[in-house]
């Protein structure tokens, strides 16, 4: 694939609180050999384009695992108030006629190729809000949003995220079909863990 022009940056979200792993960390939770969002980090990197992580300040074991990709990142001082703090501390730190691909870090199965497809989908129509879906068109991520989008971005608040802007440009969003569950496998307990690792098998 050949890399798509500079203006899109992706924003890896990584300041949740893990708060159903009962006492463990989720984005530390090891994948052949490295940590989740080291692995998810470096399928970021891979792709060529500009890659921003955010951090909780409460969580230093996430920056240790970060440290051997070079990743750039910010740490999002309210990350406890809710996913939209960490949103909009990415979102401020971009270059402001960027594109954005809001990119969850807990999710295991998201490759580079996912990705890429999500960042040729923007440079066939850069003014559409993109998002990944399962193989069985059920919505999930990652999300990108053109720069045109950066102003309702900033003005989020609480933990939803960016539903209300998806909600907002229902006629502007696209679904992109990634192989699988790719964009909707998240793992948020030790259960779904166990399950997962051993569907690996």
């Amino acid at each position: 694939m050949r890399v798509p022009p500079p203006r899109l940056t992706i924003l890896i979200l990584a300041a949740g609180a893990s708060s159903r792993m009962r006492g463990q960390d989720k984005l530390l939770q090891e994948i052949d050999g490295q940590p989740l969002l080291a692995r998810i980090t470096g399928a970021a990197q891979a792709t060529g384009l500009p890659v921003l992580v955010v951090l909780p300040p409460d969580r230093p074991a996430r920056l240790t695992a970060l440290i051997p990709t070079g990743a750039a990142h910010v740490i999002a001082s309210q990350a406890a108030l809710g996913l939209s703090a960490s949103l909009t501390t990415g979102i401020a730190a971009l270059p402001p006629d960027h594109a954005v691909m809001l990119l969850l870090a807990d999710l295991p199965e998201i490759t580079t190729e996912d990705l890429m497809r999500i960042a040729l989908a923007h440079e066939e129509d850069p003014h559409a809000i993109l998002r990944g879906a399962a193989a069985d068109s059920a919505p999930g991520h990652p999300v990108l949003f053109p720069a045109a989008c950066r102003r309702e971005l900033l003005d989020l608040t609480g933990d939803e995220g960016a539903r209300s802007v998806l909600q907002r440009h229902r006629d502007r969003l696209r679904l992109v079909p990634l192989p699988g569950n790719h964009a909707t496998t998240d793992l948020d307990t030790p259960e779904d863990w166990a399950a997962w690792r051993a569907a690996r098998l």
